[in-house]
């Protein structure tokens, strides 16, 4: 490994080397953390465009309950990184996110 110095290659020194590899671990185990915190994103916009159905003059409708209430059961019923590799899966050609819990009723 190397860096460079003013335009030229140098070598890491093992201090470095052994930083380099303790950020990067850090990094990949961070995977699952930056995963949720991108899904609670999500989940707030949704949450948040369905926000007006929640005011006292609208009766909501109980699908609609329910599906707030999933909304915000995500982090208990969701809890590890595959199943958030799921929840973030997109469609291929339209970028929209394809599992079921986030379409609307």
């Amino acid at each position: 490994m190397f860096k460079l110095v003013n335009g030229i290659k140098v070598n890491l020194t093992e201090s470095e080397i052994a930083k380099f590899n303790a950020e990067k671990t850090a990094w990949e185990n961070a995977s699952a953390d930056r995963k949720l915190a991108e899904i609670k994103q999500i989940r707030l916009q949704k949450l948040k465009e369905t926000d007006f159905l929640a005011n006292t003059d609208v009766v909501m409708a109980d699908n609609v309950k329910t599906w707030r209430q999933s909304l915000r059961n995500i982090p208990q019923d969701f809890s590890t990184e595959e199943q958030y590799d799921l929840l973030l899966a997109r469609h291929e050609e339209t970028g929209e996110l394809t599992h079921s819990i986030w379409s609307k009723p």
